[in-house]
């Protein structure tokens, strides 16, 4: 097994710097998903993805059980890569799946840590397999995925809307770039669907997700020396219908001025201001084919949930 390190803990300190100003400092404030996840941040994920409400993740669960099989049998990559793999516990449906052709597992994920026991589990469950783990931003990192034998790189669990649509065609154009023609993109993505789910998904009644989102405080006040209450932010859900995604929001519930020492910085808070943490664009499919085509890809193979609500594509690059 091997493990490649691209980004070290102080680079991600500078990278937390960087957009925490650049975020705190601009009028509407806003800060990136990235900081939700530290070690509870993610604690927290995995909960919400248990819940009722929360439908995406099991739903592409299922659609993977279902379809798996049938995308090996199509692509027969000899690579798989899983961008943003955190503890790769979904690919392992499709590593079963793989097994006749694959000889190379290559997870990517931000955090050294928890990919380092995922290269370690797996390649003790999976001991045929070359597991060749990659620490980064799926960002940045597309120019240090390892290549050998024919491609396959699949980017779960609709992150993609995470993405604003200048980043995406971004992201998506860089990722064809790295492949050959012939070799596949495996892309999960959350679809527009009825409002009161979505809200819900975002919004749930026990309030894990709110105390997710308050957690992006926690991460500035013990990174950045901030003093953030938490307990005085409200989380809030809101569907932007333009845009066609949720945004996920913290809302001072008075007003406040909060001390930022590892910035030098000061920020003022009205009454009701927010701060924005995450977008989660829901797509058509007929514009997601679109995208997709013109970064470079033509998709081979559609498969959604009976509900619609989740879309699992397969497309090769062109």
């Amino acid at each position: 097994m091997i493990v490649d390190v691209h980004l070290r803990p102080e680079d991600l300190d500078d990278k937390l710097r960087e957009d925490a100003r650049r975020g705190l400092t601009s009028e509407p404030k806003y800060l990136s998903p990235t900081w939700l996840y530290d070690a509870r941040g993610s604690e927290l994920f995995v909960e919400i993805t248990r819940l009722p409400e929360y439908y995406p993740t099991r739903t592409e669960f299922a659609l993977l059980r279902q379809h798996a099989a049938d995308f090996a049998d199509s692509v027969r990559p000899e690579m798989l890569v899983e961008l943003g793999s955190g503890a790769s516990e979904k690919t392992r449906v499709l590593l079963d799946a793989l097994v006749p052709y694959l000889r190379t597992y290559v997870p990517q994920d931000v955090s050294e840590p928890a990919l380092r026991s995922a290269v370690t589990r797996l390649s003790a469950e999976y001991p045929a397999l070359s597991v060749h783990g990659v620490v980064g931003d799926f960002t940045d990192s597309l120019a240090h995925l390892p290549s050998g034998g024919t491609r396959a790189i699949a980017f779960l669990g609709g992150t993609i809307g995470n993405l604003v649509p200048a980043d995406r065609a971004e992201f998506l154009t860089g990722t064809a770039g790295i492949l050959r023609p012939g070799e596949w993109l495996l892309l999960g993505a959350g679809l527009v669907t009825d409002l009161d789910a979505l809200l819900a998904a975002y919004d749930d009644a026990a309030g894990v997700t709110a105390e997710f989102d308050r957690n992006v405080l926690r991460v500035l006040n013990d990174r950045l020396g901030a003093d953030f209450d938490p307990d005085r932010f409200v989380h809030r859900a809101v569907w932007d219908a333009e845009n066609e995604w949720i945004e996920m929001r913290l809302e001072a519930t008075e007003a406040m001025d909060v001390r930022i020492p590892g910035l030098d910085l000061e920020i003022s808070f009205g009454e009701g201001e927010q701060i924005r943490t995450e977008i989660s664009a829901k797509f058509r499919l007929a514009g997601l084919r679109q995208e997709l085509a013109d970064a470079g890809f033509v998709v081979r193979h559609e498969w959604v949930d009976p509900e619609a609500r989740f879309v699992l594509l397969a497309a090769e690059r062109r």
